[in-house]
């Protein structure tokens, strides 16, 4: 089974290829991994010490960021690898300042691992939350290097849980330790004959809670605000946008509206400004504005709803009318304020507990999006206690670095 899953990703290989001719996306995924090795070899020497972080993607890197730090603080005089498997992870944080070399994984090939474990011979090596490659695991076992698996989680429907999984359960094998987010995929592991494993709890709470104690002003967000009651939209997509734009153009709340789309497509943002009947101003168009005169904010770049969040008295978070479904609710709950969010959050543990807590509100339609909005901008009571029941969901649940730390 192993030579079979090797040649299957070796013709992966080629054939993402000949598919990079037509798709941007795979272009990047392709050309990127090309300067990988030359890369290490440029930045790594065989004298130093290193530790390897891997993360499918954007979502993955974020989740880790507080382990990686703290490690990075633990063990100074070593170097930091991070690798990403998506080009939407490593295009946005090719230039993070926590790693000193970022690169692609390579494609999961026998000589591809060797060559790369070789070259990075870390110390440890940390994988986020999934992405199991059976031969960098493999390496990794086979060269006795401790390996984790951080705020990790299992399902009953991976196919290490299934009759024909024998081969991916034998991946497992290689980590030393599993520090998984809930009680269920301890139960799958242990299901194994797995023990080397805890409960750690979502790093991710971690990152979110330390949030609120950084500098996240911006000055031209306040400008625009100009003391009014802001929704701030983050992550939307069109189903999200054609249900706000409605409840927008119909509002006589006097209130603002911060837009961040989940992707800064000119035609898609151009689309909602053109339709917008509210004074609307772009990001890209801000300078030399009278900012606290327009209604509506188009964020048309990206790496800022973070902290444009902490401006925020109620969020919309975006995806939730889509698959598999909403974005990351936990960025605005850490600021204390509500959250509404589309009918689609089954998949997201937070989720589900913070719509059960009363600090997040799903709806399913436009007539159900007037409301909430119309009662939460309206009544500054109910704002600020379900705002309360999202910061203290944020603090209860934060912990899962030092457990890990002290594990390690």
């Amino acid at each position: 089974m192993h030579f079979i899953y090797s040649i299957i990703v070796a013709i992966a290989g080629l054939l993402l290829q000949i598919v990079a001719v037509f798709v941007p996306k795979i272009k990047l995924f392709v050309s990127g991994r090309e300067g990988v090795f030359p890369t290490l070899k440029a930045k790594i020497k065989t004298e130093d010490k290193t530790i390897w972080f891997h993360a499918a993607s954007l979502g993955e890197y974020e989740q880790g960021l507080p382990v990686i730090e703290k490690i990075k603080e633990k063990y100074p005089t070593h170097k930091i690898i991070v690798s990403f498997f998506s080009p939407s992870g490593y295009e946005v944080r090719k230039n993070n300042t926590v790693a000193d070399v970022t690169v692609y994984l390579p494609l999961d090939t026998i000589n591809n691992a060797k060559k790369f474990i070789e070259l990075v011979h870390p110390e440890m090596a940390f994988f986020i939350k999934y992405e199991f490659w059976p031969n960098y695991l493999s390496e990794l076992k086979k060269r006795n290097i401790p390996t984790y698996l951080i705020s990790g989680i299992f399902r009953e429907k991976q196919a290490f849980f299934r009759w024909y999984g024998g081969f991916y359960r034998k991946a497992l094998e290689s980590f030393t330790h599993f520090f998984v987010q809930n009680e269920s995929s301890l139960q799958l592991l242990q299901r194994l004959g797995i023990q080397n494993a805890t409960i750690s709890g979502d790093t991710r709470f971690d990152r979110v809670a330390s949030i609120v104690e950084k500098n996240n002003s911006l000055d031209y967000i306040g400008r625009f605000k100009a003391n009014k009651t802001t929704i701030v939209i983050g992550s939307s997509w069109p189903k999200d946008e054609e249900l706000l734009l409605d409840y927008i153009n119909s509002s006589t709340q006097d209130c603002k509206f911060i837009i961040a789309p989940h992707n800064i497509k000119p035609e898609q943002i151009q689309y909602f400004k053109s339709n917008c009947t509210k004074k609307t101003l772009l990001f890209s168009e801000k300078e030399n504005k009278d900012m606290a005169n327009y209604d509506v904010f188009i964020i048309d770049t990206i790496g800022i709803l973070t902290k444009i969040y902490s401006y925020a008295d109620i969020a919309y978070v975006g995806g939730g009318f889509g698959h598999p479904g909403v974005h990351n609710i936990l960025e605005p709950a850490t600021f204390g304020i509500p959250i509404v969010i589309g009918p689609n959050y089954s998949h997201f543990a937070e989720a589900i507990d913070l719509v059960r807590l009363g600090g997040c509100i799903s709806i399913k339609n436009s007539e159900q999006l007037n409301a909430i909005l119309n009662e939460l901008i309206v009544d500054s009571e109910s704002r600020k206690c379900k705002g309360s029941i999202s910061t203290n969901f944020v603090q209860n649940n934060a912990g899962a670095v030092a457990r890990i730390m002290k594990k390690i």
